[in-house]
């Protein structure tokens, strides 16, 4: 009887667990970090943590500046073609 409970609660466990890694595909993933990346969140250390290392606080914000005049640059050239 117990070998009977232990199997349904490994078979219930592994099948919640594989529900839980289809909910993004490695596209959507891939795009997650590269927008990190770009917003400077690489810069996050395990002391800074939520915020940005003050050490590369000014490089982050440089950073974020340079993409969102990428940004703009794409819309305004998207736009007058």
């Amino acid at each position: 009887m117990k070998k009977l409970a232990i199997a349904a609660m490994s078979l219930s466990v592994l099948m919640s667990s594989g529900a839980f890694a289809q909910s993004k595909t490695r596209a959507e993933v891939y795009q997650e970090l590269i927008e990190a990346q770009q917003n400077g969140l690489n810069y996050v250390t395990d002391t800074s943590y939520p915020d940005v290392n003050p050490i590369f606080a000014a490089q982050v914000a440089r950073m974020k500046q340079e993409h969102i005049a990428k940004q703009r640059a794409t819309m305004t050239g998207s736009t007058t073609n």
